[in-house]
């Protein structure tokens, strides 16, 4: 039964694992998708499926963030850390975008100038498709250049 379960996550998604997470009663379950880790947690405890993604850097390596993906109850919640590396009046800038169900994309956008503390992100993206992240130095109040590429963190169904 073990071997099968990789399979159903990735053909029918979040539902099945939570389904067969109940079926083989197990405390745990790893499989992948993406290439992310996902760990499914006793349903008993309220607690959901997680994904980790990250890190993802900047053009000039100085800011870099590094987070994970929940289930909630209203779908899919994005978080995280954003770290500034450093230099002169300037700021990490982490943008993250996702697909959601409408096929019309969302955005945040979060900035960190501390160079001593990263930054705490969240986002609750609801029922999304997929989801990219890309990182970028600029200054206080814009993003000035240095990005990272777009970044696959999350895709539905791998």
């Amino acid at each position: 039964m073990r071997t099968v379960l990789p399979a159903l996550f990735r053909l029918t998604g979040i539902m099945t694992a939570v389904v067969a997470v109940m079926a083989v009663g197990s405390a745990g379950l790893a499989t992948s998708a993406s290439a992310q880790s996902v760990e499914a947690v006793s349903v008993g405890s309220g607690a959901g499926e997680k994904w980790s993604w990250g890190p993802a850097a900047s053009a000039d390596r100085r800011g870099w963030a590094g987070g994970e993906i929940r289930t909630t109850a209203s779908g899919l919640r994005i978080s995280g850390r954003l770290y500034d590396g450093g230099g002169v009046r300037t700021c990490s800038w982490l943008k993250i975008k996702w697909l959601n169900e409408q096929g019309k994309y969302r955005t945040a956008t979060f900035r960190n100038c501390s160079q001593s503390a990263p930054r705490a992100f969240s986002v609750n993206a609801g029922h999304m498709l997929s989801s990219e992240a890309k990182v970028c130095r600029g200054t206080a109040k814009r993003v000035t250049g240095k990005c990272s590429h777009w970044e696959g963190v999350w895709a539905q169904g791998g």
